[in-house]
């Protein structure tokens, strides 16, 4: 089973060369002496062109003594790696003058644990190309994409950790700006080289069966690939006959009476999952599950059985980053019939019940509850089925890459002289693979909203970041989405770089006739809407495990 599951970005060793490829050519490296400098300058500019920042991705290839694009590719990530580490310096100069108990001090401490975290991810993308073909690191794109894509999420994440006023934030911020414009030029090229090898297969006649295969379902609805231990693993447990590593119970009945206990014992040398099952009780706790304890798979008696809550929040002094109930690092993470509480109430401005920046993460039947910043998904690529998220402001948010299915969102009723918005995607570059999917899910106002439904403006949502992306599809709208849909954040701010979009949306919220009339919002057809389901957005049906409920990995019709 251990070869078929999510391994730790720590523990992956693995090399491919990374290539670039332009105008229908993959450059395979000559010596330097045989070119003449416009050559070079030819060379390095056609590398360059698909990218945002072409400035800075020539002075990155200018000092690569070599024509092989994999060293390019490389270089643009050692670009992004040296600037994150002058990122890393700058936070640790200026916490040296930063008042101890401060939200500054505070902020600072976040920005270092953060930047150190993209520097993991920066570690391991140089880890996968040093070494295979071209097409190693096509089939490994997904991967590094999200990798990289992390990156940006870490960076912004840090930045925000500052109040809006302080005037630490815009240093901090402009000593982001080199490592961001780096790893945007490194997924532009990445995204050209994977784009290139589609066409030049399907011009070639090239098999692609093997990726087919990888994309099926076997019986039952698993992926095909999918281990016969790990099936045998979830559907245990659906029937609850599963044989959990360890058992928490507040009465004493398990080998641990917290959660917190429980992942303490995560075995060093685990091979397969660490199965955690929390019997029913109400645990007030805050739980993280780290970056080094992959594949936890932990599991309750019912979302409103089994329930972990906190009450941390911004008005109380914490950073935003820092209020989660529950925080899920480690790639691989699975929950299911759970729940997730955030306490703090209307007025505890952030706060969020659960953060999420394990790759490959999946949510059964489980449960987000809170009001504002309920749901941060934080980074890499996440999917919730059958979920039930509650919130006012802003309440499904980051800056990872999530599609929600089958899930019911309730809009509660906020502070007096608040709009409720659902979402606020955090995308800040446009090559990030990034976003927010609603798929075939409901969104209504809680009992305590709904007398008051048509005098408490509710959107959809609003562009938190420069390239906010958000795609509303085939889900059921009711009656209080205002007509307009989406909200402005501050004037015409990001309008012009956004991405939002609905497909196919049902019941009286539905109606697109009195949408926002951006540029940048639009109602898509059923081509456009396909490449943001859960089988290609997230490349779902190689990662995704099914726990009874089958994934819907293309569109419903």
């Amino acid at each position: 089973m251990g070869a078929q599951l999510i391994v730790s970005v720590f523990a992956v060793i693995a090399a491919v060369a990374c290539v670039i490829a332009m105008a229908g050519l993959f450059y395979q490296g000559s010596e330097m002496e045989d070119l003449t400098s416009d050559e070079i300058k030819f060379l390095h500019d056609q590398a360059c062109e698909p990218t945002n920042y072409k400035e800075a991705c020539r002075r990155t290839l200018e000092y690569v003594n070599s024509t092989d694009s994999k060293e390019f590719f490389k270089a643009t990530i050692v670009a992004a790696s040296d600037a994150v580490k002058e990122s890393i310096r700058l936070s640790k100069r200026l916490e040296v003058k930063a008042e101890n108990g401060s939200r500054e001090k505070m902020a600072l401490d976040d920005c270092q644990e953060l930047l150190e975290n993209a520097m993991q991810e920066l570690q391991v993308s140089c880890s996968l190309v040093n070494g295979s073909d071209q097409n190693t690191i096509i089939e490994r794109s997904p991967q590094l994409q999200s990798w990289l894509s992390s990156v940006l999420a870490f960076q912004e994440t840090c930045v925000d950790s500052f109040e809006v006023h302080s005037l630490i934030r815009p240093l901090m911020r402009k000593g982001m700006v080199d490592g961001s414009h780096h790893i945007d030029n490194a997924l532009a090229i990445l995204s050209t080289m994977s784009n290139i090898s589609k066409s030049y297969k399907t011009d070639h006649h090239i098999s692609t069966r093997s990726s087919r295969r990888i994309l099926s379902l076997g019986d039952g609805g698993y992926p095909t690939w999918f281990s016969a231990a790990d099936r045998k693993l979830l559907a245990l447990q659906g029937n609850g006959m599963i044989q959990p590593n360890a058992v928490v119970a507040l009465d004493g009945s398990g080998e641990f009476r917290n959660i917190t206990a429980a992942l303490a014992a995560y075995p060093k040398h685990l091979k397969g999952r660490y199965v955690i099952h929390v019997k029913a009780g109400i645990y007030h706790e805050h739980v993280t599950v780290t970056r080094k304890q992959s594949n936890v798979f932990i599991y309750g008696d019912g979302p409103r059985k089994t329930v972990i809550t906190g009450k941390k929040s911004s008005a109380r002094g914490v950073s935003a980053w820092r209020t989660a109930t529950f925080v899920a690092e480690a790639d691989g993470f699975i929950a299911k019939s759970i729940g997730f509480a955030n306490t703090a109430g209307p007025r505890g401005r952030h706060a969020a019940a659960l953060r999420v920046d394990s790759d490959m993460s999946v949510f059964f039947n489980c449960r987000m509850d809170g009001y504002q910043n309920t749901l941060f998904y934080q980074a890499k690529r996440q999917f919730y089925r059958n979920c039930v998220i509650s919130g006012t402001v802003d309440f499904i948010f980051g800056y990872g890459a999530a599609v929600i299915q089958n899930s019911l969102i309730i809009v509660r009723k906020p502070r007096v002289n608040q709009k409720n918005t659902v979402i606020a995607d955090g995308r800040t570059e446009q090559h990030a693979t990034t976003g927010l999917i609603i798929h075939n899910s409901r969104i209504v106002p809680e009992k305590k909203l709904f007398p008051h439904r048509f005098k408490i403006p509710t959107y959809l949502g609003r562009p938190w970041k420069p390239f906010s992306r958000t795609i509303v599809m085939e889900s059921q709208l009711a009656d209080f989405i205002q007509p307009e849909g989406w909200m402005a954040w501050a004037g015409c701010l990001h309008l012009d770089t956004l991405y939002y979009a609905e497909y196919a949306n049902t019941g009286p919220g539905a109606n697109t006739n009195g949408r926002v009339k951006w540029d940048n919002f639009r109602v898509i057809d059923r081509t456009e809407a396909v490449q943001f389901t859960a089988g290609q957005f997230l490349h779902g049906a190689e990662w995704i495990k099914e726990a009874g409920v089958p994934v819907l990995l293309g569109l419903r019709d």
